[in-house]
């Protein structure tokens, strides 16, 4: 496996790399935002660490570009940490967001989990239906009112587990559980999700009519 380290902090830099080199990863460094672009069209790397603040272009706008284009694993590995960042960098496509200073052995274990994902073939589980809803996990499409709809695979791993427990109230650990794995997310991240969720799923959004908030414990799925 391959890892695209971007950060322009060298020394900071040098630390992930080694992280990454000791966890058996072959690393590529790039220290501002267009050689990271360059080195990600060059070196096609399976995961890319990636750092915000960033000379020559910004590291939320190489996360935009890179998603544009491809589905590869993105981790946003920042010292900014506020709610807003958060949101926004997993706005841009991200796949997970950790906050500096970080764990070495967190960024392994959320690194494998990420990939773990992207390569996870597909079930063997046909399609799924719940009222108008027709999720095809194999292809991350879903149908609604007709429409089809693509999903990222967060998306779809989040539908997939709320339409299997539809009618449940499924709690915040348990989605975070089922779409992040054992290296987990936060609540931040989940919020994010739905979000993003919603805006595909329901006919506004703002009223949603599938997709409900149980406050202080997690979500539901109805028909």
């Amino acid at each position: 496996m391959k890892a695209l380290i971007v950060d322009d902090d060298l020394a900071l830099a040098d630390v992930v790399s080694f992280t990454m080199r000791r966890a058996g990863y072959e690393v590529v460094c790039a220290h501002d935002g267009l050689a990271a672009l360059e080195a990600w069209e060059s070196e096609r790397p399976d995961l890319v660490i990636l750092d915000l603040n960033l000379p020559k272009l910004d590291g939320l706008s190489v996360c935009r570009r890179m998603r544009a284009k491809t589905d590869t694993p993105i981790i946003i590995l920042s010292v900014r940490g506020e709610e807003d960042d958060v949101v926004q960098g997993l706005n841009f496509g991200a796949d997970d967001y950790i906050v500096k200073p970080f764990s070495p052995r967190q960024l392994v274990a959320r690194s494998e989990a990420v990939l773990r994902r992207a390569s996870a073939p597909a079930g063997s589980q046909g399609p799924l239906k719940l009222g108008s809803l027709t999720l095809d996990p194999a292809r991350s499409l879903l149908e609604v009112e007709a429409q089809e709809v693509h999903l990222t695979n967060l998306e779809c791993d989040l539908l997939e587990a709320l339409m299997i427990n539809h009618g449940q109230v499924m709690t915040h650990a348990s989605l975070i559980d089922a779409v992040w794995g054992p290296a987990g997310a936060d609540k931040i991240m989940l919020k994010q999700l739905i979000y993003r969720l919603r805006k595909k799923l329901e006919p506004d959004s703002s009223k949603p009519e599938y997709l409900q908030t149980v406050a202080g414990i997690g979500y539901t799925l109805t028909a």
